[in-house]
């Protein structure tokens, strides 16, 4: 038996000073979209700086008319750091983190690659690598962009496993004798971070764990289901960005018909491990405001598809709809999904469709309050998603809705530490 996830030849910057390394880490491109200033910091803080924000592009930048240049001049870093030599190679590696986040939480991961030959972001997917939200295609080709021409990736790629017995990346904390990579701040209140390097042992310890994950009867057994496939490795953060790395890897078969891609770096992503029971990994929900909608329309239309019943407290599916900033939580008794999220948003996908309005997407509750106010806004509270959740309902229902959950606040996301290179 493999795993779809192993050792990579992965880079690291040749100078570990942790003042420079301060500099080198930046935050995942898709991050502070609305805040200018904070990239605008991050730009002066780095300049003239060996650092991957030159290696990267913020997304707050996608709409730019210079993008293009921007993208040039990626490539053009990249290939520098290359031939100037900036980085170590560590060879078929594996690096042992420990995050500790802006809470002071932390939060350990395993950093290797991912095989796209395993990984199906499409709903109803049965890959060992999964979508656990819906991906959204038009985000992609912009993303290609950046990767066609590149010779280096650098992930913001989070992937989750299911351990509760914590048996693959925790025993590793355990293993004193490890050569250590980095420690260092990150810049911007992002906390710190240290790397170690996994020994031959400890590699294979990592690997005989996953492959026990993988195994279908304990795998169905602990589900209480009867499956065909595994689900081992579920998507956490950097959906788009794995999707991306698959699809220009299914672009490269394509324009190479006669070649054997199967030893191609491109086949790989470089990509973190964490168990979904880290106890720094908290789950939030994702609310939603409807704006531009005939309210009592839309409520009463709701209720009804959803056999509206009054709360009674049960752990049912539930969720709060609030007008002028007043709640009224209602039972779902006709779910369409497992959660009540999903069962919410294919309602409100199918009445915007034939209604209109639009529907944005809230982290905090005290916001939908406020913008409930609104005569033509509806606001949706929805219950945190817990963890046992997450692979179940994946597993049933497909990748869930987007904008389903939040994992942690936005200065504690992955940092850009890591490279592999991707061209042959």
């Amino acid at each position: 038996m493999s795993t779809a996830f192993k050792p990579a030849n992965i880079l690291l910057p040749k100078d570990k000073d942790p003042h420079k390394l301060e500099k080198w880490a930046v935050i995942a491109c898709d991050q502070y979209t609305s805040q200018p200033s904070y990239w605008e910091e991050v730009s002066r803080l780095t300049e003239g700086e060996l650092s991957t924000f030159h290696l990267i592009l913020p997304e707050i930048y996608l709409e730019e008319g210079d993008v293009s240049q921007r993208i040039e001049n990626i490539h053009k870093t990249m290939d520098s750091y290359i031939s100037n030599e900036v980085f170590t190679e560590y060879k078929d590696a594996m690096i042992y983190i420990e995050r500790v986040q802006n809470d002071g939480k932390i939060r350990a991961g395993i950093v290797g690659m991912i095989d796209l030959e395993c990984y199906d972001y499409n709903k109803g997917s049965t890959s060992a690598v999964r979508a656990t939200e819906a991906t959204v295609v038009e985000r992609i080709p912009p993303r290609i962009a950046v990767r066609r021409g590149a010779s280096l990736e650098l992930p913001h790629i989070m992937i989750l496993i299911d351990d509760p017995e914590k048996t693959v990346i925790e025993p590793v904390s355990k293993a004193s004798h490890l050569e250590k990579v980095y420690d260092f701040k990150f810049m911007e209140q992002g906390g710190s971070i240290k790397g170690w390097l996994l020994d031959e042992a400890e590699k294979e310890r990592v690997t005989k764990a996953l492959e026990a994950l993988d195994d279908l009867d304990s795998f169905n057994k602990r589900y209480g289901l009867s499956e065909e496939n595994t689900l081992v490795f579920a998507m956490g953060d950097g959906n788009h960005s794995l999707a991306t790395a698959k699809e220009f890897y299914e672009e490269l078969k394509r324009n190479n018909p006669e070649k054997d891609m199967s030893c191609h770096p491109a086949r790989y992503a470089l990509v973190e491990i964490v168990n979904l029971h880290s106890p720094a990994l908290e789950f939030e929900a994702i609310h939603r405001i409807v704006t531009g909608v005939d309210r009592e329309k839309l409520i009463s239309g709701l209720k009804e598809a959803l056999g509206a019943a009054p709360s009674d407290g049960n752990c049912g599916q539930e969720v709060s709809i609030v007008t002028d900033g007043l709640f009224e939580t209602i039972s779902i008794t006709k779910p369409t999904s497992k959660l009540s999220v999903g069962s919410l948003q294919d309602f409100l996908d199918g009445y915007i469709k034939e209604n209109g309005g639009k529907v944005d997407y809230i982290h905090g509750v005290d916001v939908i309050r406020e913008l409930s106010c609104a005569s033509d806004a509806v606001g949706f509270v929805l219950p945190d998603i817990t963890k046992d959740q997450l692979f179940p309902t994946v597993i049933c229902d497909g990748a869930l809705p987007r904008k389903t959950f939040s994992m942690g606040h936005a200065e504690d996301k992955r940092f850009y530490v890591e490279a592999r290179k991707i061209t042959e």
